[in-house]
């Protein structure tokens, strides 16, 4: 049985890279358990799109967010109860898009959350049109004659943000995938993993990915050498590009504290309340 699977029916198109996200991201909660993370820490969010339904599908706790919000959802969860582990679902439009601000900024203040990008080029949800990250020259209901913008290189912005921990995978590497799922989790500090993630409907790159996927042997030690791999055209590589320590943001502006175990309680409040308005 699998008790991490929910009453929810799954409407995922029959060979998304969805599935694989989905699994990938079970094996890791149980990697991470015999490690004891519980799952009763690991709570979840997510955007507006496809990848948003995976929140449906896990049975874990979490809070629903917005189209491009969903890493604001997340590092206030953080920052509510830094005990938890936070993790964000999001899409290449959702997170590169419309929430592109708010993702560079929790990489420059090293937000304690994972982001899981699933990054499928288009906007699967209403039907194909193009987003950030889709190639020059790509054909959608917005783009009939091909966009002629030039993609986002997503690893290299989030480089260029600071982010402690940076990595990019593909489903079909479903193991090798777990394995950076559970590594970001684990990292104490911003953790990305942008998930090469055909959509077989409107961006089918099963094919490209088959030839370019190349898993890299170790991390590049340095930050030039990190943006370097990320900026690679001829393979696409996936693994780690960057793991490095630095203080996460609940820890300097919070230290210790837990403001869900600390808050006021409700005659506290009141009586705040009523002094205000006197």
């Amino acid at each position: 049985m699998d008790d991490l699977a929910t009453y929810a029916e799954n409407t995922w198109c029959p060979g998304c890279g969805n599935f694989g996200i989905l699994n990938a991201f079970k094996k890791a909660v149980r990697r991470l358990e015999t490690d004891d993370v519980s799952r009763q820490d690991i709570v979840i969010t997510a955007g507006i799109g496809c990848h948003a339904k995976i929140f449906d599908y896990l049975r874990l706790s979490g809070f629903y967010s917005l189209h491009g919000r969903a890493l604001a959802t997340a590092q206030g969860m953080k920052l509510a109860n830094p005990r938890v582990k936070v993790v964000a679902f999001v899409g290449d439009g959702d997170a590169y898009g419309e929430g592109v601000a708010h993702l560079v900024f929790a990489a420059k203040r090293n937000a304690d959350i994972t982001v899981i990008v699933h990054n499928n080029g288009t906007y699967g949800l209403t039907t194909g049109q193009y987003t950030p990250t889709s190639v020059k020259g790509f054909r959608g209901p917005s783009t009939p004659g091909g966009s002629v913008e030039e993609p986002f290189n997503p690893l290299s912005l989030v480089l260029a943000a600071g982010a402690t921990f940076v990595a990019r995978g593909y489903p079909l590497k479903l193991d090798h995938l777990a394995d950076l799922f559970a590594r970001a989790i684990q990292h104490e500090g911003f953790s990305i993993v942008d998930v090469l993630q055909p959509c077989v409907s409107f961006n089918n790159t099963y094919e490209l990915y088959n030839r370019l996927a190349t898993e890299m042997d170790s991390v590049p030690a340095s930050w030039e050498d990190s943006m370097a791999a990320a900026r690679r055209t001829d393979r696409l590589l996936i693994g780690v590009f960057r793991d490095v320590a630095q203080k996460p943001f609940h820890e300097e502006s919070l230290g210790s504290r837990v403001p869900a175990q600390t808050r006021a309680g409700y005659s506290q409040r009141m009586k705040a309340v009523r002094r205000s308005l006197v």
